[in-house]
């Protein structure tokens, strides 16, 4: 399972997507998921589904990968769906007991798990399709009218990237401890819900001891480097609009405002 999990990786490629400028994808990227949470029916949610569809197209970011990394998640899809067949209230399909199924409940999950399958996917692309240097600048570009009121911007973004970045590199590390503990006889599978919360301990301390070091390494190799915040720092690449990054952003308010219309359209 934890080998599934691909948040935070970025696969080189040379596709539309991949060339685009990276304060244009997370602007893209923002708007996509409000776009989610404003389809109020099922076929304008078609319209951000296949919108995503594309985009993955596009970036050929191969279907298997995005598959896999959904495996995590759907305990949460399930839970979520649950919860709105049986406590959404409407037109009832079946009723026995206390527990009643309606129509609007099985339309609520069905529109919560398509949001939150397309959130993680939509979100997904962005790391998959920007590396985390690239992500940096972006972040610190888009917030930095913040430097006023005396934020961090610098800071904060790389913060977030470094967070982001090692994301992969931790869940080798917890792999690697789990792997190394059940070799050891080390059951994590069996027995209540304490017994396995305590077969954990084994593997969160040499986790946390791990994570301590390379977090040192870094600040180390920082150091070394004489890093010293944003102030005075240049860059060897420059971002730069393209009229790509254009034709992108007016795909996605286009794909926005057909969904209002739509919305708007199929109101009951």
């Amino acid at each position: 399972m934890l080998k599934d999990i691909t948040i935070g990786q970025f696969f080189p490629g040379n596709s539309f997507i991949h060339k685009m400028d990276p304060r244009m994808k997370l602007v893209a990227v923002l708007l996509y998921i409000i776009m989610l949470f404003v389809a109020s029916h099922p076929l304008s949610l078609i319209v951000g589904v296949a919108l995503l569809a594309v985009m993955y197209a596009v970036s050929k970011i191969p279907a298997a990968m995005v598959l896999k990394s959904l495996k995590p998640v759907i305990p949460i899809i399930i839970f979520t769906s649950v919860l709105n067949v049986f406590f959404i209230s409407g037109e009832p399909l079946f009723s026995w007991w206390l527990i009643e199924i309606t129509k609007e409940g099985i339309t609520m999950a069905v529109l919560m798990s398509v949001r939150i399958v397309c959130l993680i996917a939509g979100s997904s692309l962005l790391t998959y399709t920007t590396s985390p240097i690239e992500l940096t600048d972006a972040l610190e570009r888009l917030m930095k009218p913040l430097n006023k009121i005396k934020v961090p911007v610098h800071e904060l973004s790389m913060m977030m990237t470094i967070a982001l970045r090692f994301i992969p590199t931790l869940i080798e590390e917890t792999d690697k401890i789990i792997s190394a503990q059940k070799a050891r006889g080390a059951d994590m599978e069996t027995g209540g819900l304490m017994q396995r919360a305590k077969a954990l301990i084994p593997i969160l301390i040499p986790l946390f001891v791990s994570s301590f070091r390379r977090a040192d390494e870094l600040a180390m190799a920082m150091e070394c480097r004489c890093y010293r915040g944003g102030e005075g720092r240049t860059r060897m690449k420059q971002l730069h609009l393209s009229p790509r990054d254009f034709v992108a952003l007016i795909v996605v308010i286009a794909a926005f405002g057909g969904i209002i219309a739509m919305n708007m359209l199929l109101r009951p």
